[in-house]
């Protein structure tokens, strides 16, 4: 498991001395051992690598990663460049596509918008393969139970977009004034027609962050080729 540095390591280092966390840790380390367990152990903390503490604006919690071959990559709904784009994440891009107007992309990396502040969390950090829940209530819930009480303690405006009851269950962690929480159903085709489509998520996110004067979140996944492009440019 990598380590979390940063203002994340500081606001969660306490965390790391608790018996809960040890035995979590081991539990973890065993599962790793003797199953097939996603995302790969070096990409379980992806999430707080990806988007430091002092730069996150936005929360999107999931549920746990997925649960089948290559997909899970440590950042919630998002999947590498290369795989197939998941049910959950084609109903997230048709509500972008309806809310914003965006382009569908190509492809399911949801890295851009990490590193634009938005951090990309599930409330449970480790599955085993094909076995959807089969890390809950081994200790991950306390842990990003922490890290949400860390960014209630962050004195600007943040959003949460809340899909689903697993996510729903931490708005009680949510306090802050400053802090605005978006609720809708799971973006998954079990519940996405039950009140995710047209819940214009993206939208009302922007605009609370333009309202307080911070820059909006571009929500535009570029395709492969355009992200190709763009690494290309750089060098």
């Amino acid at each position: 498991m990598a380590a979390i540095t940063g203002e994340w390591a500081a606001a969660l280092k306490p965390e790391f001395s608790k018996p809960y966390y040890r035995t979590l840790y081991e539990k973890v380390r065993e599962e790793y051992r003797t199953h097939t367990v996603y995302p790969p152990s070096g990409d379980i903390l992806n999430a707080f690598a990806f988007t430091p503490l002092e730069k996150v604006k936005v929360v999107i919690l999931g549920q746990d990663p997925y649960h089948e071959p290559g997909q899970a990559n440590g950042l919630c709904f998002s999947v590498h460049k290369g795989i197939e784009i998941p049910p959950s994440l084609v109903n997230i891009y048709q509500e972008l596509h309806d809310d914003l107007g965006l382009r569908i992309p190509d492809n399911g990396d949801l890295t851009p918008w990490a590193k634009q502040g938005v951090l990309l969390l599930n409330t449970v950090l480790t599955v085993r393969a094909h076995a959807a829940n089969s890390h809950r209530d081994i200790g991950w819930e306390t842990f990003t139970d922490a890290a949400i009480k860390a960014l209630e303690r962050e004195d600007r405006p943040i959003v949460y977009i809340l899909w689903g009851r697993p996510a729903q269950a931490k708005e009680a962690l949510i306090t802050n004034p400053k802090h605005l929480v978006i609720r809708s159903p799971h973006p998954s085709p079990l519940s996405a027609y039950r009140g995710f489509f047209g819940s214009r998520p993206f939208s009302r996110a922007n605009a609370y962050l333009v309202s307080h004067g911070i820059e909006p979140v571009d929500w535009q996944i570029p395709d492969s080729k355009e992200q190709s492009w763009q690494t290309a440019e750089r060098k």
